[in-house]
């Protein structure tokens, strides 16, 4: 009999399309299951219809909305999923840094309510996989376990605080007996062998600024640069929660899905520079500073948020990640370094200015789910 994974956030969640195809390649018999809002629906067609029909013919899309209650579905579709469902991916989540809170609460907080009302009807669930992040430990600093869950130093965005409290939401459902594993992956970045992404953010903001900026410009670095830059690459990401969440020791733990040793933000920006050709950074600015020299004219279009990532580079914090070296390594996964595909990156920026560049009309946007309306990412 087959066994069927309900994965959420599809097609909006980059993670959540990854993760759909990796259980449709992993598995030649699961049968996956995706609740789609209807303005998705066309989107989530597209997606599958670029799968090998043998995949795509294991899909089944459900419209409604991870949100609302029984996910917006009838309640004949709600009960037969509860009774069908073996294993959630729970991928859906507001992570645009400029989202409302009003939106924050829904997506982040409402939605892990249904989904932990439907791990608790669920006649045979083997486990709900959460896909929560490393990012809740919010200002914190220092060494962060991975069985914690606590922000002292509060948050810097209503993302972090609203992926806080699903986690801790799910935590206090795995006390009293819900089967499940949480996933805490770093911030991400495209894949490391194509350089797919889906919006660019992050890291990916200095390449954007690089690229557009005068051959000879040396930008300053934001702080002292000696802070971890803690990234994972979409693949690896991916990689590792199919193999976290398959683990039976697993089962009720927490684990960080990050680089066990991450480049400090100095030699990011100095790999970044050399890969687009322009001079090494020289020089630092405070963080209000570096913020303006971000909003560079032609740079804003591409970054919505840009003090978001830059309060990232200024917080010194270590994520404790023994649990899940403890799972990958007898299996060989290891996480990508940066060296390893910052070209990779460099060049997939490159082509997808060049593509906007034929295409005025779509510069500056990303997905049409990035917008902030419902960023179901």
């Amino acid at each position: 009999m087959s066994r069927v994974t309900l994965v959420t956030g599809f097609p909006t969640s980059f993670l959540a399309v990854r993760m759909v195809r990796k259980v449709l390649q992993e598995d030649r018999t699961a049968e996956v299951c995706c609740v789609v809002q209807e303005r998705f629906l066309e989107k989530a067609r597209g997606i599958l219809g670029e799968l090998p029909g043998s995949e795509s013919a294991r899909v089944r899309l459900l419209e409604g909305d991870v949100a609302a209650m029984d996910l917006g579905l009838t309640g004949r579709e709600f009960t037969e999923l509860a009774a069908s469902v073996d294993v959630i991916h729970h991928c859906a989540a507001a992570t645009y840094f400029g989202v409302s809170r009003e939106i924050a609460l829904r997506v982040n907080v409402d939605g892990v309510n249904e989904i932990l009302e439907l791990a608790r009807e669920a006649t045979h669930l083997e486990r709900l996989v959460h896909w929560s992040s490393a990012l809740v430990s919010g200002a914190r600093r220092g060494y962060v376990l991975e069985e914690e869950l606590a922000a002292p130093e509060g948050f810097r965005n209503v993302v972090e605080e609203t992926r806080f409290e699903a986690e801790r939401r799910v935590r206090k459902a795995m006390s009293r007996g819900l089967r499940a594993t949480i996933l805490r992956p770093s911030i991400g970045v495209g894949d490391s062998v194509t350089g797919e992404i889906d919006r660019f953010e992050g890291p990916y903001l200095l390449v954007l600024l690089m690229l557009s900026s005068p051959p000879d410009f040396r930008m300053p670095l934001p702080g002292r640069g000696d802070v971890p830059l803690h990234l994972v690459p979409i693949d690896h990401a991916v990689d590792a929660g199919w193999a976290i969440a398959r683990d039976p020791r697993s089962l009720g733990r927490t684990f960080h899905i990050v680089d066990p040793a991450p480049l400090p933000v100095r030699r990011v920006f100095e790999l970044i520079a050399r890969s687009v050709g322009r001079p090494l950074p020289r020089g630092s600015l405070p963080t209000n500073l570096a913020t303006a020299v971000l909003r560079t004219p032609g740079l804003e279009r591409f970054a919505n948020v840009p003090r978001a990532f830059l309060e990232q580079l200024a917080t010194e914090v270590v994520y404790d990640d023994r649990a899940t070296r403890e799972i990958l390594e007898p299996l060989g996964l290891q996480c990508p370094t940066f060296e390893s595909y910052v070209d990779v990156m460099v060049q997939y920026v490159r082509q997808q200015q060049s593509h906007r560049q034929r295409r005025p009309e779509a510069e500056g946007r990303g997905p049409s789910d990035d917008e902030p309306l419902d960023p179901l990412q």
